[in-house]
């Protein structure tokens, strides 16, 4: 899980900034990698969150990520699906957190 957690620090916001046009649950999936590397966040979810968002950033997935349109779809089946599940865990802080990055990382959603 630690090589796990290190690719999806690594890769995060180079992925991140590919999928924000594509992906409207974008802010929610920042809020999400802030939850899984905060230390009062529970192991289970942390893992969880972890897991998910290295199958967002790792380039083998079942729809590859470089078909506009589509190659995202299955990401944001699964980062739904997660987030809803551990939803009570990411907190205000988090989404505070995500705002600031995305700004600072000059990522931009478009609505």
């Amino acid at each position: 899980m630690a090589k796990k957690a290190a690719n999806v620090r690594k890769k995060f916001w180079s992925v991140v900034r590919k999928a924000a046009k594509q992906m409207p649950i974008i802010e929610d999936v920042v809020a999400a990698y802030y939850c899984a590397f905060d230390p009062e966040t529970p192991v289970k979810v942390r893992l969880t969150l972890i897991g998910a968002l290295a199958y967002f950033v790792l380039p083998l997935d079942a729809i590859p990520d470089m078909i506009f349109g589509l190659g995202f779809a299955d990401d944001i089946a699964l980062l739904t699906y997660v987030i809803k599940t551990v939803h009570g865990n990411i907190t205000d802080k988090h989404r505070l957190r995500a705002k600031q990055a995305m700004a600072e990382h000059d990522v931009h959603v478009e609505r």
